[in-house]
């Protein structure tokens, strides 16, 4: 896809990995819409890409269905909007599960679903998913990882059915990111290995994939190599996971 000239929405655009997005968005020449929950954040993405804010929670069904209207008219759709926890599977409150499902993974759904059907129309338009490499699953992350690795299934499938040459699908999948998420989660960011990359690294990927119309990337491109090994050796690889993290 050539973007310069462009409509995208970008999720999660009030900080992050999609404010980082909006950003290279908006130099690569593209008109923004910007959606967020918070109000003041986004006025400030806003104001430094020219995009358009959208103050839309879409882990509720009023934020959901703004967020639909405002895909079906794009010609790039970034799902970058996500939340974790960690913490054990069995102490999880129940609303949390429902919480990061609907957000993590229906909500993406549904807005590729508003989003497509103009797309394929027009013969073109692209679909951005983040994933996480917490795919190959994730000690206390049980239901984050869950949900990412169905996004990846969910792309996956897309591109089957969409076929190539039509829209373009790319899942993105990111280590870890310096961004709120970690605090948000309930536990911060403790890990010496891997470090921390800074959001703009993932939103520099992101275009270049969908530039390229690459189906899948990873953030540092090393990540490959553990998904490699799940895929291709998963009894040995968690066992390295089980005992190394």
């Amino acid at each position: 896809m050539r973007l310069a000239g462009r409509t995208a929405l970008v999720t999660g655009a009030s900080s992050g990995i999609g404010a980082a997005t909006a950003d290279a968005l908006a130099a690569a020449g593209v008109k923004l819409v910007l959606l967020g929950t918070d109000g003041g954040r986004l006025d400030a993405v806003a104001d430094r890409t020219g995009g358009t804010p959208l103050v839309a929670d879409l882990g509720t069904e009023s934020g959901l269905r703004a967020g639909c209207e405002a895909a079906a008219e794009t010609d790039l759709l970034v799902c970058s909007a996500g939340r974790g926890y960690a913490g054990e599977f069995a102490a999880m409150p129940a609303e949390r599960v429902a919480e990061l499902a609907t957000l993590n993974l229906v909500a993406p759904m549904r807005m590729a679903r508003a989003a497509l059907p103009a797309m394929l129309a027009r013969g073109g338009g692209h679909l951005v998913f983040l994933s996480s490499i917490a795919t190959v699953g994730v000690r206390d992350e049980a239901v984050y990882a869950a949900t990412k690795a169905g996004l990846r299934a969910f792309a996956a499938s897309l591109r089957y059915e969409i076929g190539a040459g039509r829209v373009g699908v790319t899942t993105v999948f990111p280590g870890a990111v310096n961004t709120p998420f970690f605090d948000r989660r309930g536990r911060a960011y403790d890990r010496g290995f891997p470090r921390q990359l800074e959001p703009s690294a993932v939103a520099r990927a992101l275009l270049a994939a969908v530039r390229r119309d690459r189906p899948e990337v990873f953030v540092p491109r090393w990540l490959t190599v553990p998904a490699r090994l799940a895929g291709g050796v998963p009894e040995l690889f968690h066992r390295m996971a089980a005992r190394f993290g």
